[in-house]
C-alpha cells in the first residue's frame, strides 16, 4: 500500500512539477502523515537529471509548507480554544494547560516555531499550539518560513547529492526507502545517510536552543543589574 501511494506521489510530481511538489508540502505541514522526505528528496534527484529548477522546487516546497502551517494555525485559532475548554479533558489538556501554552509561547513563540519545523512529527503539530496561544501571523509566518527553508534545501540537497553519487539509481527506488519493506543495499545507505543528517540537524537545533537560552539568560541578568 505505501510503495503505490508513493508511486502516485512521484507520478504527481513529475506530472505537475512544482504545483504537485506545492501541493503535497502543504499536506505534510498539516496534521497528516505524509512524510517531506518521499516528496523532496526525489525533487532534488529531479533536479539532478535537469527536469527541475533548485531554487524553484526550494521555493515551491517551502511555500506549500507554510500553506500547510497556515490552515492548521487558523484551525487552531478559530476553533482551538473552544475544543480544550469542551473537550479537553477526553484528550488529557486542561484549560490550566492552554493558558500556559499561550504564556509559553507569548514569550517562546519565534524560537518554538523555528526549530518545531526541523523536528520529525513536531514540524506537523507546531502550528497548532500557536494557533492555541493567538501568536503573532507574521512572526509565525516568517519563522515557519525559515525553518522550512532550511529543511526543504537540506532535503533538495540530498536527493540531489543521491542522483550524482548513483548516477544508474531509479527515482523510485531513492523513494521507496522512506516505504515499507525490505531494502537492497543501496536503500540502507541511504537511510543511513539520512539518519546521519536526522542527528545532524538536531545538533543544529540543540545549538540553536542552547544560544538562545543563553541570550534570555544574559537579557534577564543585564536587567536585573540595571534594577539594583
Amino acid at each position: 500500500m505505501i510503495h503505490t501511494i508513493i508511486h502516485i506521489i512521484l507520478d504527481i510530481i513529475e506530472s505537475f512539477g512544482y504545483i504537485g511538489i506545492f501541493i503535497f508540502m502543504a499536506i505534510e505541514s498539516s496534521v497528516l502523515p505524509l512524510p517531506s522526505e518521499i516528496i523532496m528528496i526525489p525533487a532534488g534527484y529531479l533536479v539532478w537529471e535537469g527536469k527541475m529548477n533548485a531554487f524553484l522546487a526550494i521555493f515551491a516546497g517551502t511555500l506549500g509548507s507554510l500553506v500547510g502551517a497556515l490552515c492548521n494555525y487558523f484551525i487552531a485559532v478559530k476553533i482551538g480554544r473552544i475544543f480544550v475548554i469542551k473537550y479537553g479533558k477526553f484528550f488529557f489538556m486542561r484549560e490550566k494547560s492552554l493558558i500556559a501554552t499561550e504564556r509559553f509561547f507569548n514569550k517562546h513563540g519565534e524560537i518554538s516555531t523555528f526549530i518545531g519545523r526541523l523536528i520529525p512529527v513536531v514540524r506537523h503539530y507546531i502550528s497548532l499550539p500557536a494557533g492555541l496561544a493567538k501568536m503573532k501571523l507574521w512572526h509565525f509566518s516568517l519563522f515557519t518560513l525559515i525553518g522550512a527553508c532550511i529543511w526543504v534545501s537540506i532535503l533538495t540537497a540530498f536527493g540531489w547529492w543521491l542522483g550524482d553519487t548513483f548516477r544508474g539509481i531509479n527515482i523510485n527506488e531513492i523513494a521507496n526507502t522512506f516505504g515499507k519493506g525490505e531494502l537492497d543495499t543501496t536503500q540502507q545507505y541511504i537511510k543511513q545517510k539520512m539518519h546521519t543528517i536526522l542527528f545532524g540537524v538536531l545538533g543544529f537545533v540543540c545549538v540553536c536552543v542552547g544560544l538562545y537560552i543563553w541570550v534570555i539568560w544574559k537579557r534577564n541578568q543585564k536587567k536585573d543589574t540595571i534594577d539594583s
